[in-house]
């Protein structure tokens, strides 16, 4: 690779090339489910894009992680968070990457890559098999690409956002960046972040890769993820009570700190139902993550109404898919009514000129040989392998849509 290129040569360099919210679940796995020996997470491909051709490029890619492990400078920046436990940090000091674990084919004419263990050891997949996936994918059809491909059209989006700040004073307004998973390259991403930091300050709060928060100084962001809750639907807890068992787990480990609470992994009317006051008085606010946006807003407001507790006092955290002009809508739409902030992924580590984005994830899909889903409020993105489950699942929980 030339000294310009946007594609490093080792795509999986560091431990800490990772988001947020894995290491946070990553601790809470360790205390509050120590003992599940066998999940599977499975690769979903949702852009109508056959990926196979580029299979050996990519296990090759995979294979590198193996015995890749944290050093002790990475170490040292984990110590400094202060919710971090050291039974954790030593747990995190021993552990390293076995890919062995990692399952690479072929399946219904799709490529296929399913991660197979125990929790602690396959739960850190998720995203480097996405960014390198990817990359991969990038590289071999975009190999000509450069920084200023990434540069030019975030230029073009801060300038708006500026023109929209004079029009309509967005004080108050934060961005983060969520865009590990579906990123052009390491070295857009990086790019970005570097723009983000350097040109709106008083705007970006920081991102949710670790190895970026660590080099630019800035804050990591993330709390939880759908996998949480998805786990405790197989894990001996009644399935009616799985959702708040999560919730319960999360305020045992963290005590009052990571306190945003996503919402959609059996949908937002089911969430709430399960999110009494009790909840509401503990955790800071929500995470939106898929469904109309604007009525998520209008639900989460009538909630803590109806709980008699002011949400001007809360916090939404949009992070479903956006772009910049439905960021300020929201923002307008919800100022002085809600807190807001807002996490973009793909808008920004992967909006480059001529290039369209691999729509691209992995999802836990068995624990203990069980299924379990996750049925959002946007069809699209339900996940599992089991049909009966799913309806099972909707059943007790009263989900009514198809």
């Amino acid at each position: 690779m030339s000294r310009n290129s946007l594609f490093k040569e080792h795509l999986n360099f560091s431990a800490l090339d990772n988001d947020f919210y894995k290491m946070n679940m990553w601790q809470c796995f360790m205390h509050q489910y120590p003992y599940v020996e066998d999940v599977e997470y499975r690769f979903v491909v949702r852009s109508d894009i056959d990926l196979r051709p580029y299979r050996g490029e990519i296990q090759q890619e995979l294979e590198k992680l193996d015995g890749l492990r944290f050093t002790p400078d990475q170490i040292s920046w984990l110590e400094s968070i202060p919710w971090y436990t050291k039974d954790f940090i030593e747990w995190v000091r021993m552990w390293s990457y076995q890919s062995r674990f990692l399952h690479i084919g072929e399946e219904d004419g799709q490529l296929s890559i399913r991660a197979k263990g125990p929790l602690m050891h396959v739960h850190n997949f998720e995203m480097p098999v996405l960014s390198t996936v990817a990359e991969v994918y990038n590289r071999r059809n975009y190999p000509d690409k450069t920084y200023e491909d990434v540069r030019q059209p975030l230029f073009d989006k801060l300038k708006w956002l500026k023109e929209q700040h004079e029009k309509h004073d967005l004080t108050g307004l934060q961005i983060a960046e969520f865009g590990t998973r579906r990123r052009f390259s390491y070295e857009a991403q990086l790019t970005v972040v570097d723009m983000l930091k350097s040109m709106i300050p008083e705007v970006f709060v920081g991102t949710s890769n670790m190895h970026l928060a660590k080099e630019f100084d800035i804050s990591p962001i993330g709390t939880m993820a759908h996998e949480i809750f998805m786990l405790s639907q197989q894990i001996g807890v009644q399935l009616v009570y799985s959702q708040k068992h999560t919730l319960e787990t999360w305020v045992k480990e963290f005590r009052g700190q990571l306190g945003y609470a996503l919402t959609d992994t059996i949908g937002m009317d089911a969430f709430v139902r399960d999110f009494d006051l009790y909840f509401a008085k503990l955790f800071d606010g929500l995470r939106h993550d898929s469904g109309d946006p604007i009525e998520f807003g209008e639900k989460a407001i009538r909630m803590y109404e109806n709980l008699n507790i002011d949400p001007k006092t809360k916090t939404i955290i949009f992070s479903d898919g956006l772009d910049f002009e439905t960021m300020v809508s929201l923002f307008l739409r919800f100022r002085g009514r809600i807190q807001t902030s807002f996490g973009i992924g793909t808008f920004l580590s992967n909006d480059v000129r001529g290039v369209n984005p691999l729509n691209i994830v992995m999802k836990l899909v068995r624990v203990n040989g069980k299924p379990v889903a996750k049925i959002s409020d946007a069809p699209g993105k339900n996940l599992c392998e089991d049909p009966e489950f799913v309806s099972y699942l909707k059943k007790v929980f009263e989900v009514n849509w198809a």
